[in-house]
């Protein structure tokens, strides 16, 4: 039950009631546009988002209940835990979450939780860092379709992705009031203890294949339906604040804003679509008329903060768990932040070589070939997070070897 009992929460009521009841209006008043932005949201989830997503999604599903999440959780334990402070699977919802996009991570993190296989703490260590973009909307939609320019993909990425990791590093640290793990003993065969987790994960599950793989198609589509959803109002919801000219009146502010940073004001029009839908706000930041590097700037901000829209979605996946969603509000305006400064950085490394026609990524891109792209990161990713992992434990094993024969020299003195 929503509680009002503090001026503040009374007034944030009023103000969201207030825009509900003028987004509602606008639609009675403005019939055709919102029609035609309804149609547009469903072109972006039945064109895109279904078709990219669906296969991981079920996927991530089948394989969490075959114990396959719980066999890399062991490989990938001594890098997880030691520098982001969360369980080894967490290094799945990280890969998935590179390759496929958002919302990916907050699906697989809300399985995590109901699983028991993390804490209410670590969900949230683990939603703050790995909601990020995926390769080919940076370097196909923002870098070749919005920009004109491949090489400016790069830079996105390496900013975008080190912001990510950044935030991580420092959410390693909340949470402190937690107790903390038992410290883990690398020493040992770690295949044995990853086989023997796998086997023990798929006997508690219990599922016959048959039944795991329809369970997983099914809330696949049901969570994909809800995110569907979300892409068609929220384009609703823009395309309405354009009419009755509500970016109007916020324009003045954000431009003040912009100033104070040293960017452009022009691209205060591009922030405040960014705010509510990562691709609008892009697709604005790139189209406007202003320094290439202020544009990348503002546009590697909105990749990061990633939309009121994406938020929505988080939020109606993890609603049914006990993960808190002000941590992972506050992870994202840091990695937007972060995200503007080390593309601030980057910018000495940006060379245009030359423009080619902005034309649209995915829709030139079929469907086979972004799952093919899709699936070639995710192993990539994958087996480089193995590899870190693995030299990080054999690191820690013989740092061991190397303080237990120091100790017995002690004691030989």
């Amino acid at each position: 039950m929503l509680q009002m009992d503090s001026p503040g929460r009374k007034g944030a009521f009023f103000i969201l009631s207030l825009v509900f009841t003028l987004i509602t209006f606008s639609l009675a008043v403005f019939p055709k546009e919102g029609l035609e932005a309804a149609k547009d949201g469903l072109q972006i989830f039945g064109g895109i988002v279904l078709p990219s997503l669906l296969p991981f999604f079920v996927l991530s599903e089948i394989l969490l209940g075959l114990g396959v999440v719980h066999f890399l959780g062991v490989f990938l334990e001594p890098l997880m835990r030691p520098v982001f402070n969360v369980p080894g699977v967490g290094a799945f919802a990280l890969s998935m979450g590179l390759a496929a996009g958002y919302p990916m991570d907050a699906v697989i993190t809300a399985k995590f939780r109901r699983s028991n296989l993390c804490t209410r703490i670590e969900g949230e260590r683990l939603l703050a860092f790995t909601n990020t973009a995926d390769p080919l909307f940076m370097f196909g939609a923002v870098a070749v379709g919005m920009f004109g320019c491949p090489e400016l993909g790069v830079t996105i990425a390496i900013a975008h992705y080190l912001s990510a990791f950044s935030v991580g590093f420092i959410y390693r640290f909340y949470g402190k009031e937690e107790p903390p793990p038992p410290e883990e003993n690398y020493q040992g065969n770690i295949l044995q203890r990853a086989i023997r987790e796998m086997i023990k994960a798929r006997k508690e599950d219990n599922r016959p294949l048959g039944q795991l793989a329809g369970d997983a198609v099914k809330d696949s589509v049901s969570t994909l339906l809800m995110i569907g959803g979300f892409i068609v109002v929220f384009a609703v919801l823009v395309r309405m604040m354009e009419e009755i000219k509500v970016v109007r009146f916020l324009l003045p502010s954000m431009e003040r804003i912009l100033q104070i940073l040293g960017l452009n004001p022009s691209l205060s029009s591009a922030l405040i679509k960014g705010l509510l839908e990562i691709d609008l706000g892009t697709m604005a930041a790139a189209r406007t008329i202003a320094p290439l590097g202020d544009r990348l700037i503002v546009a590697s901000a909105i990749i990061a903060w990633s939309g009121l829209s994406v938020h929505g979605q988080v939020i109606s996946v993890i609603h049914e768990t006990d993960i808190r969603i002000t941590p992972y509000l506050i992870a994202r305006i840091l990695h937007c932040l972060l995200g503007g400064i080390y593309t601030y950085f980057l910018l000495g490394t940006v060379k245009v070589l030359g423009k080619t026609p902005a034309t649209s990524f995915y829709q030139t891109t079929g469907v086979l070939k972004r799952w093919y792209l899709s699936l070639t990161q995710l192993l990539f990713i994958a087996g480089v997070l193995i590899s870190v992992s693995l030299l990080l434990a054999i690191l820690s094993r013989v740092r061991l070897v190397i303080m237990n024969e120091e100790r017995l020299q002690r004691k030989g003195k």
